[in-house]
C-alpha cells in the first residue's frame, strides 16, 4: 500500500460524503472505513450510496491490528464517540493525526485524553448539506474543513494533514485561530440545529427570516455571552456570518439534529443547549432561549 493512509470512523452522512471523495482521489486501498463485523456484513450486503452512486469502500474490521493510519477522521455522533474510540484504537500510532468532525466544543479534549492531545488537530466541518436517507446520502454542497494548530507543537502534524488533503484535492482552509472557528460552528449548531428541530422544519424555515430566524438569532446571542466569559473573542458579527453560510445551503436540507428527530434517534441537545446551560451556570449568566430549546427537545425525545 503506497502513500499515506486515511481511516474513516463512523459511516454517517459526513463519513460517506468525505469517504467517497478521499477514496476516489487517493484510491480505495489507501482509505479504510473501520467497522464492526456486523456493520461490515450489512454495508456489503445492502450497499452505501452518495447521490445514488455506489460507494466502493474498503471496509476494515475494528479488530484488525494492521499498520496504523496516518490520518484518522472521526465522523461519529457525540453519543457514539466512546464506541468510535474503541473501534479506532488500532488505527492510531505515534505519528497519527486525528480530526474530529463531531459537533460541539468537547470532542477534541475527549479524543486527546484517550490518544494524546498532541495527535488531535482541531477541526470544523462547515458549509455542507449532506442528508442521509437509509443507506444513501444526498448532497449538493460539499462544504469544507477548517483545520489549525491550537499549540505550536502541532504544526508538523498539521502540515502532514495538509499534504494528504492537497494530494486528494480535498476542500480545506488552515485557520490561524482554530478555537474561534470551533466556537463559530458551535454558535451555528446551537441556533440552527435546535430551532429547526423544535419547529420540525428545514433550513428554509430559518433562511427566510421570521419568528424561527429570530429565535435562532437569540439562541446564538446567548452563545456569544458564554464564549466571551470563556475568553473566546466571539462577537455579534459572528451571528450574521453563521446565517450567511446557512443561506448558501439547500433550503430543503436539514441539519443532523432534525435528521435524528425524524429517525426517532436521541439528539445531541446535551452537546448544544446542554453545554450552554452548564457554562452559563458557571458564569452566572441567564440563557432562557437555550433553556426553553433544551426542555422542548427533551420532551420531543420522550416520544421516540
Amino acid at each position: 500500500m503506497g502513500g499515506k493512509t486515511v481511516s474513516i470512523i463512523g459511516l454517517g452522512a459526513l463519513g460517506i460524503l468525505y469517504g467517497q471523495h478521499l477514496s476516489h482521489a487517493l484510491g480505495k486501498d489507501r482509505v479504510k472505513v473501520i467497522v464492526s463485523k456486523e456493520r461490515k456484513a450489512r454495508y456489503e450486503r445492502e450497499g452505501v450510496t452518495l447521490n445514488g452512486e455506489a460507494c466502493d469502500f474498503t471496509y476494515v474490521l475494528e479488530t484488525d491490528r494492521g499498520n496504523p493510519s496516518d490520518l484518522v477522521i472521526v465522523c461519529t455522533k457525540s453519543l457514539t464517540l466512546e464506541s468510535g474510540m474503541n473501534s479506532m484504537k488500532y488505527q492510531v500510532g505515534p505519528e497519527t493525526a486525528i480530526l474530529s468532525l463531531i459537533n460541539g466544543i468537547t470532542s477534541e479534549n475527549i479524543l486527546g485524553a484517550r490518544f494524546g492531545q498532541e495527535k488531535v488537530i482541531p477541526t470544523v466541518a462547515i458549509g455542507m448539506d449532506a442528508t442521509r436517507e437509509g443507506q444513501n446520502v444526498l448532497s449538493k454542497v460539499k462544504g469544507w474543513l477548517q483545520i489549525g494548530a491550537d499549540v505550536p507543537e502541532k504544526l508538523d502534524r498539521l502540515n502532514r494533514v495538509k499534504e494528504i488533503f492537497d494530494e486528494a484535492g480535498f476542500p480545506y482552509v488552515v485557520e490561524k485561530d482554530i478555537m474561534l472557528k470551533i466556537w463559530e460552528k458551535f454558535i451555528m449548531n446551537v441556533g440552527v440545529n435546535q430551532v429547526v428541530m423544535v419547529h420540525e422544519t428545514t433550513y428554509e424555515g430559518i433562511q427566510t427570516g421570521g419568528a424561527y430566524h429570530e429565535q435562532a438569532r437569540a439562541a446564538m446571542h446567548e452563545v456569544v455571552e458564554v464564549a466571551q466569559a470563556e475568553g473566546i473573542p466571539l462577537e455579534e458579527t459572528h451571528i450574521q456570518n453563521a446565517f450567511d453560510i446557512i443561506d448558501t445551503v439547500d433550503p430543503q436540507g436539514m441539519p443532523s439534529m432534525r435528521q435524528d428527530g425524524l429517525a426517532k434517534r436521541k439528539t445531541e441537545v446535551a452537546l448544544f443547549a446542554g453545554t450552554i446551560l452548564e457554562k452559563a451556570k458557571q458564569y452566572d449568566l441567564e440563557t432562557p432561549v437555550n433553556k426553553a430549546l433544551y426542555q422542548r427537545i427533551k420532551e420531543m425525545e420522550k416520544t421516540f
